[in-house]
C-alpha cells in the first residue's frame, strides 16, 4: 500500500498575537456592528494565541481589491511552495537520502485562496528542476478538507502507478481574503481564526524502494464523503474586492449530526474499530469543531491535544492545516502497527478520511 515519505511545513514572515489582531479587528469595525466588544469574545475564546501571515497587520489598514490581492497571492504561493518541496524532499528527520525533483512522477496542489492561470504548480517547475513530463493535478475549492483529499487522491495515484513519487503541496494565504469593510458575523469569525501556511507531502507506492529513518504511515484506505443540498454551510463569495468568507453557524451541530455514521461506516468496512486506533489526526478547523469531534466520535480531549497545539500556534489555515497535525505525529516515535485516522471538512459540505497504519 502506498507510504507517506516525507512531510515538511512552512510559517510565512509574520508572528502575530492574537492580542494584536483582536485589537486591529476592533478599530476597523468599531461604531460598524452592534454588541462588538461581545462578539469580539470570539478572538479570547478560540484557543488561539499567535497565527502566522504573508503580509504585515497594518495591511489591512487599507482596503484592497480582487487584482491587488491576487497578484500577492500568485507571487506568494509560487514562493512559498518552492519553500516547502525543498525541505520535504530534503527532510533528513525522514529520509536516508534526499529526493532529486526530476523523480517526482505528479504533483498535486491544493488550494483555495487565490486564482493562477496557469496553476501555481506550473510557476514553480520554473524554479525546481522537476521532469517536463510531470503529471501536474492542480485541486481548488476543497478549502479545509483540501490537505487529506490531496494525500487522498496521492494514493489513488500510487495505487494505481505503484512505482510513482507523488508531491502534495498546499498553500492556503488566507490573511489575503480578510475584507475590511464586510461587517458580518462570518467575516469577524474568519478574522479571528484564519491564517497562513503551506505543506507539503511526500507519497510513494508499494514499488518505491525508499529507506526512512523512522517508522512512517502506509495509506490503507481512504473514503470521501459528501452533503447534499449543503452550498451554504462554508465557502467563498467571490466579488469585486475579494473573496468573502461563509460560515454556518451549523457547523459543529453538522460534525455532530454527520461525521459519525460517516466515519463508523468507513472503519467498519475496514474492520476496525474506534478502540483500536492510536492516533486521530484531526483538522483543527476551530475550538467548537475539535468538541464536536470528541463528542460525536467518543473520543477524549487527549486524542485531540496535537490538533489542539496547531490550532494554539497557527490557527486554521485552511488545507495545510491537517499536515501540520500529521507532520508533529510523524515526529513522535510511533509503534509498529499502530493505527490512526486522518480527517479534514470542507465546503461542499464534504469530508475526508484516511486510514493510516505504522510500519517498519
Amino acid at each position: 500500500m502506498p507510504k507517506i515519505a516525507s512531510i515538511s511545513t512552512y510559517n510565512p514572515p509574520y508572528s502575530l498575537d492574537q492580542k494584536n489582531i483582536e485589537q486591529l479587528t476592533k478599530e476597523l469595525f468599531q461604531n460598524k456592528i452592534d454588541q462588538l466588544d461581545r462578539l469580539l469574545k470570539v478572538f479570547e475564546n478560540g484557543d488561539i494565541e499567535t497565527r502566522f501571515f504573508c503580509v504585515p497587520l497594518e495591511w489591512h489598514q487599507k482596503s484592497h481589491n480582487l487584482e491587488e490581492r491576487n497578484d500577492i497571492y500568485v507571487e506568494l504561493a509560487t514562493k512559498y511552495s518552492v519553500e516547502v518541496i525543498r525541505t520535504c524532499l530534503e527532510n533528513d528527520i525522514f529520509l536516508e537520502n534526499p529526493v532529486h525533483p526530476n523523480e517526482i512522477d505528479a504533483i498535486i496542489f491544493i488550494s483555495s485562496t487565490g486564482i493562477s492561470t496557469p496553476s501555481i504548480d506550473a510557476r514553480v517547475m520554473n524554479h525546481l528542476p522537476f521532469s517536463d513530463r510531470l503529471k501536474r493535478i492542480p485541486i481548488w475549492g476543497l478549502g479545509c478538507a483540501g490537505g487529506a483529499a490531496g494525500i487522498s487522491r496521492a494514493f489513488d495515484y500510487c495505487k494505481a502507478f505503484p512505482t510513482a513519487k507523488v508531491l502534495v503541496v498546499c498553500v492556503e494565504l488566507c490573511s489575503l481574503t480578510f475584507q475590511p469593510n464586510d461587517f458580518s458575523k462570518s467575516n469577524l469569525i474568519g478574522a479571528s481564526l484564519f491564517a497562513d501556511g503551506a505543506a507539503a507531502v511526500l507519497v510513494c507506492g508499494d514499488e518505491v524502494t525508499l529507506p526512512s529513518k523512522k517508522n512512517l504511515p502506509y495509506i490503507v484506505q481512504t473514503a470521501s464523503k459528501w452533503m447534499p443540498d449543503s452550498e451554504n454551510v462554508m465557502g467563498w463569495n467571490i466579488k469585486n474586492d475579494g473573496f468573502h468568507v461563509v460560515f454556518s453557524k451549523s457547523i459543529p451541530n453538522v460534525i455532530s449530526s454527520w461525521l459519525g455514521p460517516f466515519i463508523d461506516q468507513f472503519l467498519s468496512e475496514q474492520h476496525v474499530t474506534k478502540q483500536q486506533l492510536s492516533h486521530f489526526i484531526a483538522h483543527p478547523g476551530g475550538k467548537k469543531v475539535l468538541e464536536a469531534y470528541e463528542q460525536t466520535l467518543q473520543f477524549t480531549s487527549d486524542k485531540t491535544d496535537i490538533s489542539r497545539n496547531v490550532l494554539k500556534h497557527h490557527g486554521n489555515m485552511s488545507s495545510p492545516t491537517v499536515l501540520y497535525v500529521l507532520e508533529q505525529f510523524l515526529l513522535q516515535e510511533n509503534k509498529k502497527d499502530d493505527l490512526g485516522l486522518l480527517v479534514a471538512l470542507g465546503p461542499g459540505f464534504c469530508g475526508e478520511a484516511l486510514l493510516l497504519e505504522w510500519r517498519d
